[in-house]
Parts: C-alpha cells; sequence; structure tokens
C-alpha cells in the first residue's frame, strides 16, 4: 500500500511501525503546511492522521476505507514540530471497525489532536 500512497509519501510521512490494528506514522511539519496564522494548516494533521488509520485498518490484508472520520484539534502545531499518530484498533467486525488516532508533538509528546475513524 505504502508505494501507491503518492500522497503520504509526498507530504514527507514515515512509517514507524505497522502490524495488525495498529499503526503509527510520523512527519515534520514543513514551512509549505503552514497557514495565515503561522500555524500549521489542519488539513494537514487531519493527513497524517487519516493516513495512520488507513495503515490500520488495512493491516489485515483485505482492502479497506472509511465510512466516516472526525477529528478535534486540541493544540497547534508549528512549522518545524514532528508529529507523530499512532492509531489503535477500538473494534472490528465483519467490514467495520472503529480507530482511534492520536497526534502528539514527540519533543514534548502533547497530543495536539484526536481523530476517530
Amino acid at each position: 500500500m505504502w508505494t501507491a500512497d503518492t500522497a503520504s509519501r509526498d507530504l514527507g510521512m514515515r512509517i514507524e511501525e505497522v502490524r495488525a490494528g495498529y499503526a503509527r506514522l510520523s512527519m515534520t511539519l514543513a514551512p509549505r503546511m503552514a497557514q495565515g496564522h503561522g500555524t500549521a494548516h489542519g488539513g494537514f494533521v487531519f493527513a497524517l492522521a487519516d493516513s495512520a488509520f488507513a495503515f490500520a485498518c488495512n493491516s489485515y490484508g483485505p482492502t479497506t476505507v472509511a465510512a466516516s472520520c472526525d477529528i478535534t484539534y486540541l493544540r497547534p502545531g508549528v512549522v518545524g514540530d514532528e508529529l507523530v499518530a499512532e492509531a489503535v484498533e477500538r473494534e472490528r467486525y465483519g467490514r467495520n471497525g472503529i480507530y482511534d488516532v492520536s497526534v502528539r508533538r514527540v519533543s514534548d509528546g502533547v497530543v495536539i489532536a484526536e481523530f476517530r475513524g
């Protein structure tokens, strides 16, 4: 899946770990990811969480896609921050599942966003 995932690769995401029901990806916030307030545009934080979610859901083999997802932003990320998104399976049944993703700033471990899909 990683080979075909040009979106994640082009944003500079890195796979840290993938196993059944779990994925951890990281990304450094680049200057091109800043919005008008000088903090990271939420879309880039969402993209990191969504990619971790995708790798966790697809860790069993069959292709899966999201039916819905949402994110709560708790703190801003700033240019230069390294972020890590950790996706954890909460429930899986048939073709459905629920995954929680925490996005943290690596330097201090502070959670900047929570995602559920």
